[in-house]
């Protein structure tokens, strides 16, 4: 599968979930269900968070016939490349062209693993290319300039995580125009400011404890006072989209005008865990079409 073609499987919108990828045997019909309608409420593709992988994707591509599943992300820590080369070619002969493996270097302070992550990614790469996985069939989860090189020069392109339409533009320029964009975007369906930001920044908090986001964020212009607390109203309302539809539907929007080809959209509510948030699928469909 070309990087144009996977542009085109997965259309201008796709699911970010966690949820998704839980591996609990009762839950199997649950995600084969809120898969298949994914599918059908126009969904492009399915990002399973966390650090997914292969086997993760397998309920799903088989309650589906078009919907492509991702994983965003797999840390290179905790799956070999060989491990994770024959995973995926089991995955691609069962449902050919579906599955796209989407790779990350993870955070330190959740790996005693970590160490020269760039270096380390490069050399992931180069086992996968022996192992016969496609470049065209694998995406990076960048956020720094040389990771969104790599994502050009050795995978499909880039799907960076908790980012805002400013990273977007900037990853474009680098990326050029050929290679796949798909960042990862977080939608609080509240109309109400406080509600919607205290249901945001209790969320943000966990990721402004991780360095690597913190970097970004202070790259693009946010300060210390931003990345601190929990984050300021201008990093919530910087990585986060809340409010009535329209104003919902325009935040999404500025990544595509950014240089987007997909948005990987993550409903945050105020339950926690891995319960699948269908209504809330159902009412973003609703206002993107």
């Amino acid at each position: 599968m070309s990087t144009s073609t996977l542009k085109d499987r997965i259309g201008r919108y796709g699911v970010w979930s966690t949820g998704l990828r839980v591996e609990d045997p009762a839950r199997r019909g649950e995600l084969a269900e809120a898969a298949a309608e994914l599918e059908e409420l126009g969904y492009g593709a399915a990002w399973l968070g966390g650090s997914s992988a292969a086997r993760h994707a397998v309920p799903l591509l088989e309650a589906t016939a078009t919907l492509v599943v991702g994983t965003s992300i797999q840390s290179i820590w905790q799956y070999g490349p060989e491990a994770s080369a024959a995973a995926f070619a089991e995955v691609d002969a069962a449902r050919p062209g579906r599955f796209v493996l989407g790779l990350g270097v993870s955070h330190a302070k959740l790996t005693d693993r970590y160490r020269r992550p760039y270096s380390a990614l490069v050399s992931y790469l180069d086992a996968l290319d022996s192992a016969g996985v496609p470049a065209g069939r694998r995406v990076l989860a960048a956020l720094g300039p040389r990771t969104l090189k790599l994502s050009a020069d050795r995978a499909a392109g880039a799907v960076p995580y908790l980012v805002t339409p400013e990273h977007t533009a900037q990853a474009r320029e680098i990326l050029g125009e050929a290679p796949l964009l798909a960042p990862e975007f977080k939608v609080v369906l509240e109309s109400d400011p406080e509600r919607a930001r205290e249901i945001a920044r209790a969320y943000l908090a966990r990721y402004l404890e991780l360095p690597n986001y913190t970097r970004n964020f202070l790259r693009l212009g946010f300060t210390r006072e931003d990345v601190a607390g929990g984050g300021s109203d201008r990093l919530v309302d910087a990585v986060f989209a809340w409010g009535d539809e329209a104003r919902i539907r325009d935040r999404i929007g500025a990544f595509h005008a950014a240089g987007a080809d997909h948005v990987a959209l993550q409903v945050v509510t105020r339950e926690a865990g891995d319960a699948l948030p269908r209504e809330e699928w159902r009412r973003l469909a609703a206002l993107l079409t």
